[in-house]
């Protein structure tokens, strides 16, 4: 169970941070507002879009890496456990 905690901890953090990091350069309009989370580009060019794209999918990889790794396997594995008997 350590393995799949810690599997899961290091899709959350990775990836979390890069979207962090990619959320500062592309939500971030300015110091006094919405940090993170403001608007994105309005008229994204080439790699202004496929950086937003790679943030969103960075977020929802780390989200459901977690659930998979915290939630999905070892219910699965407690399931077979429980089958097997």
């Amino acid at each position: 169970m350590a393995d799949e905690f810690g599997k899961g901890l290091a899709i959350g953090t990775g990836a979390g941070l890069i979207w962090m990091v990619l959320a500062g350069w592309y939500n971030t309009p300015s110091f006094e507002g919405a940090q993170l989370t403001g608007p994105g580009p309005e008229n994204p060019g080439a790699y202004d879009a496929l950086g937003v794209m790679v943030k969103n999918g960075l977020f929802w990889f780390a989200v459901l890496g977690m659930l998979t790794f915290w939630v999905v396997i070892p219910a699965a594995r407690e399931l077979q456990g429980q089958l097997a008997e």
